[in-house]
């Protein structure tokens, strides 16, 4: 069978396609930090071009954005280790008293309905005393053993965090070169819909990173002021913490709700304040959810508030804690596909049938012809 011009052309860059994705499936332990620099160099670029703009070298405005970068993730970090390593000790002597009070009021409760309910305070206390030193030598040969074990991929990790902003810097150096390199393999022909392509899909990536942003402040101010309303001290680290994180779905919501709940079980000692920061988490994420995320991030990104909620779902369930962090940017980009094979589509004859080949109208007579 004799392949014509055209099957060739569309066989070699199926080929093509294959040999990427299966380069990309053995690379890809390697490639992680490389990703990470590029989604990185992407985000900072628009700020080193306007550095750039104002006469300050590209690299030392290459190195500012990375250095802004690192400050605010360090600041997070400086946020919830704090916390913890101030209340976690404090745990093993408040929850006692905390469970003696939730004796004294829930036992003569459950009284009145005949169900004999008591917690056994003394038996919880020697839990958490052998919990918390009577082990210490199994927790040591433990973590020992862990790191032989995964000290390999330790050292990968901390490797990526020193690597990756050394990736994202040379990436935002020549940031402009490797975009005209690469436009360089596009065939000639293909190049002017490519551009569009790219183009909207910067658009909307942008659209994405801004209404990100605006997400994580809202939440922020909403959790600092409605911790701090219900009298807990540790508002202020919590609730900035809390908004920050929910960059990563889900589990930042998570983290921020153990810190609230842990802090106001330290501080009130009571259901009451422990309900009222659970009632301000739940409030939360119902907002985030149903209103904050789908209004000021899917209406912005051209996403239907129901189309957010889906796309999260979904990329969970393929791809798992990845596929929730990649679902809203992924979804812009697939958006922006969608609308072009939506608009090819209701222009083509699978959706107007005859319509290319429908008789011309006939030529009006000119004056004066019968």
């Amino acid at each position: 069978m004799t392949l014509s011009p055209a099957q060739i052309r569309s066989l070699t860059w199926v080929a093509i396609a294959v040999a990427i994705w299966a380069l990309l499936t053995v690379l890809a332990p390697v490639l992680m930090p490389f990703v990470l620099a590029a989604v990185m160099a992407y985000a900072l670029h628009p700020l080193v071009e306007k550095l750039n703009d104002r006469r300050i070298p590209r690299w030392l405005g290459a190195g500012v954005a990375i250095a802004l970068l690192m400050l605010v993730l360090l600041a997070v970090v400086l946020l919830i280790v704090p916390v913890i390593t101030k209340q976690v000790p404090l745990l093993k002597e408040q929850v006692p008293a905390l469970l003696d009070r939730v004796n004294d009021s829930l036992v003569p409760l459950a009284g009145r309905f005949g169900i004999d309910l008591q917690i056994d305070v003394a038996q919880v206390r020697e839990w958490l005393k052998e919990l918390v030193t009577g082990h210490e030598q199994e927790l040591i040969n433990g973590l020992l053993s862990s790191l032989r074990i995964g000290g390999s991929a330790l050292a990968a990790v901390f490797g990526n965090l020193v690597l990756t902003p050394i990736v994202a810097y040379y990436l935002l150096l020549d940031w402009a070169g490797l975009v005209e390199r690469s436009k360089r393999l596009i065939p000639p022909r293909w190049l002017p819909s490519v551009q569009s392509f790219l183009d909207e899909t910067d658009e909307v990536l942008g659209q994405y990173l801004r209404g990100q942003l605006l997400v994580m402040g809202v939440l922020a101010v909403f959790y600092t002021v409605a911790l701090a309303l219900v009298g807990l001290k540790l508002a202020l680290p919590i609730g900035v913490f809390t908004g920050l994180a929910v960059f990563v779905p889900y589990l930042g919501f998570g983290l921020g709700l153990v810190m609230g709940l842990l802090a106001a079980v330290l501080q009130f000692q009571s259901l009451t304040g422990v309900a009222l920061v659970g009632v301000v988490y739940a409030v939360g994420q119902v907002a985030e959810s149903m209103y904050v995320t789908p209004r000021l991030l899917g209406e912005r990104i051209g996403l239907h508030p129901i189309a957010v909620i889906f796309a999260l779902m979904a990329f969970g369930h393929l791809f798992g804690f990845v596929g929730v962090l990649i679902a809203l940017p992924a979804s812009a980009v697939l958006l922006v596909a969608i609308r072009r094979a939506r608009a090819g589509y209701l222009a083509s004859d699978l959706y107007l049938p005859g319509a290319a080949t429908a008789p011309a109208a006939p030529a009006q007579p000119k004056d004066g012809a019968e």
